[in-house]
């Protein structure tokens, strides 16, 4: 029951942002020609995308196998509509050696089955319902503003050293895409609520 009010409310809360959705994304045409491939042995298929088209959050990540471990989480969760088909969004997506940071306990607990709304609310807590270009990000650091995300929860943008941190996190390199931005992190985001 939690996770259906959760998905409920993230697909709301996204949904209510889908109107102010840049036209950015809706570049070229034609049908994306895609190609499956086994992304791990889940049988998750990674995606290529024509490059006529921008891709969006979820096609990003599907494309490129620094990823491989949040793909497989976002379908675990069953939140992939959450960074596919909703919008303007940002996702600030963690690599494969990013989650090797978690405690080993954390990770496993996050993957037991009988775990899937925590892992739901661990993903969502990684996108904030807006465009946040980097720039955007720099004036919230500038002015000690913290960033909303789905989760419903707040995190810190700041920038040190040149380098923005969102959560603790720090954003590692930067993609539009079609329904926002996807910006890439050493670390996950772990809410401060979380219970395991």
């Amino acid at each position: 029951m939690k996770r259906l009010i959760l998905l409920g409310f993230v697909g709301a809360l996204l949904l209510g942002c889908q109107n102010q959705q840049q036209e950015e994304g809706a570049q070229g045409g034609g049908e994306a020609t895609t190609e499956t491939v086994n992304l791990q042995e889940q049988g998750i298929a990674r995606t290529k995308f024509d490059e006529r088209r921008m891709p969006d959050a979820l096609e990003l990540a599907q494309s490129d196998e620094r990823f491989s471990t949040l793909v497989n989480l976002v379908h675990q969760a069953g939140v992939e509509n959450a960074v596919k088909n909703q919008g303007p969004l940002t996702v600030f997506a963690p690599t494969n050696d990013a989650f090797k940071t978690l405690p080993d306990d954390v990770v496993a607990k996050l993957t037991d089955p009988n775990n899937t709304d925590k892992l739901a609310y661990v993903l969502t807590h990684h996108v904030a319902p807006a465009n946040y270009p980097v720039e955007k990000l720099k004036q919230l650091a500038e002015k000690g503003t913290t960033l909303f995300m789905a989760s419903g929860e707040y995190v810190p943008v700041e920038v040190k050293d040149g380098e923005i941190y969102v959560g603790g996190a720090k954003i590692l390199e930067s993609h539009k895409v079609a329904n926002g931005w996807v910006h890439v992190v050493d670390k996950p985001i772990v809410p401060q609520k979380l219970e395991l």
